[in-house]
């Protein structure tokens, strides 16, 4: 029944598996308000691409611009300036309302918070109402639709209730259900769990992965790590600005406000493959972030044969012995095979902020001991096969 309901996206995405396309794409988004206090600016010039068929979280403190930007990407609210294109449309030039109404009626499913179903109509009669809205499917059509959506969502018994007969978790899968009543390919929900017990909220996210997993694109508004952590990206808002995402997963314990700070000052270097980023005995200035591509730690035995004591991946760091132990490089560290991008931030700035976060310096002072203790037995490794040759020399 899934497949059968979902199954016109699912053909679109397997022809463009190698390459997804934008679902969204904000350029250059700015919101400002005016009151009796005067005028202040919500988001500040926004960028953010979303392909099809990702799973995104977007956090941020009350007040960031988090619900802001969500009203920017549904259609809700105008922005300032920039521009927001939403598969393939761009929603806000040359669009009356009525036709970004019902733009957003077949493009669109948006679950609430606090589930927004009309009390007066049973679970059944809520998912239809979008159907009925932008007349989609026959109209015979739509009841049996809505009983399969009803159905997906585990409802199906519950179909002719009222919403205040059933739990809040329900009401939360019913609204899920009529998000999905016109088959959009975009899902996007502010707190879907906000109000759900554990085990009601986990049935919502496995839902959430299923639609992934069948093409759609979801971005969900959350506070709840336990649910970011199940998402392909992780967006950080900090009053009106996006945090990098390398920098927000390298440091994942970092105050937003430090977070935003990076954001601002790093440095974007690529090196191609093998390239030295740091040379033994070298100095050390940066405190490296990967963001793309995979970088080597490499130490050379007394015969100076390179040896790979450690692969770093996007998302880890490296250079942060140095900084905060002092002395020169212990290690060669060089690009892998494939092209390397990394941000580099200046000596003095990872130092200060460090000191004024204990949780992560505690965080980055485990992997500065792990690190020391990978090399100590390389070294001695290195050492042992030393004395191995040097042993059969003597023979």
């Amino acid at each position: 029944m899934t497949a059968r309901l979902l199954k016109p996206i699912v053909d679109s995405v397997q022809k463009a598996e190698s390459a997804p396309q934008p679902m969204i794409e904000l350029h250059g988004l700015v919101k400002r308000f005016s009151n009796a206090a005067g005028e202040f600016t919500v988001l500040k010039g926004v960028d953010l691409t979303i392909r099809s068929g990702e799973f995104v979280s977007i956090v941020g403190k009350s007040g960031s611009g988090k619900s802001t930007l969500l009203n920017m990407v549904t259609g809700i609210d105008h922005p300032t300036e920039g521009s927001v294109v939403v598969h393939g449309t761009d929603i806000y030039t040359g669009v009356t309302e009525s036709q970004r109404s019902r733009w957003r009626g077949k493009n669109l499913g948006i679950v609430f918070q606090f589930f927004q179903l009309l009390p007066m109509l049973t679970l059944l009669e809520n998912v239809m109402l979008p159907m009925d809205y932008v007349d989609m499917y026959d109209f015979d059509e739509r009841p049996a639709r809505a009983m399969e959506l009803l159905t997906l969502v585990g409802l199906e018994k519950f179909a002719n209730k009222l919403p205040v007969l059933v739990s809040t978790g329900q009401q939360q899968l019913a609204a899920i259900a009529r998000a999905m009543a016109c088959d959009p390919p975009l899902l996007v929900a502010d707190e879907p769990t906000g109000n759900l017990d554990t085990r009601s909220a986990d049935k919502i996210i496995q839902l959430f992965e299923g639609f992934v997993a069948q093409g759609k694109t979801i971005v969900m508004v959350t506070h709840d790590p336990s649910l970011t952590s199940r998402t392909h990206r992780n967006i950080i808002i900090s009053d009106g600005e996006l945090i990098n995402e390398t920098i927000s997963k390298s440091l994942p314990q970092l105050r937003h406000r430090h977070m935003l700070e990076f954001t601002k000052i790093v440095e974007e270097h690529v090196y191609q493959p093998h390239e030295t980023i740091i040379s033994r005995n070298g100095n050390v200035d940066y405190f490296f972030m990967i963001c793309k591509g995979e970088v080597d730690v490499v130490l050379q035995d007394k015969k100076k044969k390179d040896h790979v004591i450690s692969r770093l991946q996007a998302g880890e760091f490296f250079g942060e012995i140095e900084l905060l132990r002092g002395g020169k490089s212990i290690a060669n560290v060089r690009a892998g095979d494939q092209p390397v991008e990394v941000l580099a931030l200046p000596r003095e700035d990872f130092l200060r902020v460090i000191n004024e976060s204990p949780i992560t310096a505690e965080a980055i002072g485990r992997i500065v001991q792990k690190r020391l203790d990978e090399k100590q037995i390389a070294d001695q490794r290195s050492e042992t096969s030393r004395q191995v040759d040097k042993r059969q020399a003597d023979k």
